[in-house]
């Protein structure tokens, strides 16, 4: 779970590409380094995350098993809302008791 500002928005094939500016990491699963790039299924039921847009975003670290591919993707089952100093508050709050 992290806050992040959308940089840039490319379609690759079946997804999409987002290049995020990493401002804040709520749980700390697996490394963020300050760039980032998610990817999102073009399947997925998300909203399409607008250039400029501040968003906090829970996604997976996916591997694939050759470990040739280890990327941060954002399902379905994921999280994809605008940011706010209120949702920042209660992102950080749930992170202490989960």
């Amino acid at each position: 779970v992290f806050h992040g500002r959308i940089l840039a928005r490319r379609v690759v094939g079946q997804e999409t590409r987002y290049e995020v500016e990493v401002k804040a990491r709520y749980r700390h699963r697996f490394p963020l380094v300050s760039r980032e790039y998610l990817w999102v299924p073009n399947t997925c039921g998300c909203p399409a995350l607008r250039e400029g847009g501040e968003y906090v975003l829970m996604a997976r670290r996916h591997v694939n098993h050759e470990h040739t591919l280890n990327r941060i993707l954002l399902q379905d089952d994921g999280y994809a809302r605008p940011w706010t100093p209120r949702e920042a508050r209660l992102v950080r709050e749930a992170a202490r008791h989960c």
